[in-house]
């Protein structure tokens, strides 16, 4: 397995995984295909956090961090939210959407960021160190979804200590399609 960040190259590689890990009957392409084909073309894509994974030479894992911003009274900051995370169908249940997420993670934190937010199974994820993002006092438009709306507030390369402001976490107009 080789874990890197994605490439040009990779977009059909990248659908691919995205279509055949999110299919189902009712839609001919899943909406997060859509969703990362509209984010490559934004202003809070980070090409540094987008990050295949490879298994045999074949792109068969992808996480992705984008940019979201928290809006508190206080605030506006910069934050990532993670996802899609999806790994093709053919390849599930060896590690490798384990294994990507921790390296999209870890390049996060090499780079400075401090908060992610995801939502998703917290089963999963509860595994790479998040946990509720209402006790962050984290809102959004899933909030009330409960436990899996998550947070995880990233190690400081920068010695900056402690949980972000409490806010409102805004995301970029692709995320409205999903």
């Amino acid at each position: 397995m080789r874990l890197r960040p994605e490439e040009p190259a990779d977009t059909g590689a990248v659908r691919r995984v995205l279509a055949g890990a999110f299919a189902r009957p009712d839609v001919t392409t899943p909406p997060e295909v859509g969703l990362v084909d509209e984010l490559r073309g934004s202003a809070e894509w980070l090409p540094a956090l987008a990050m295949v994974a490879e298994y045999g030479g074949e792109v068969v894992g992808y996480a992705l961090l984008t940019r979201v911003r928290v809006r508190s009274d206080r605030d506006d900051v910069a934050a990532l939210v993670l996802g899609p995370v999806a790994v093709a169908p053919h390849r599930q249940r060896i590690g490798l959407g384990s294994a990507v997420v921790q390296a999209v993670l870890d390049a996060a934190a090499e780079l400075g960021e401090r908060l992610v937010v995801v939502l998703g199974d917290p089963a999963f994820y509860r595994r790479f160190g998040f946990g509720r993002a209402d006790r962050l006092g984290l809102t959004s438009p899933w909030s009330g979804l409960g436990e899996p709306w998550q947070a995880r507030v990233l190690p400081s390369v920068g010695g900056g200590t402690g949980p972000p402001a409490p806010g409102e976490v805004i995301f970029p107009p692709p995320w409205s399609k999903v």
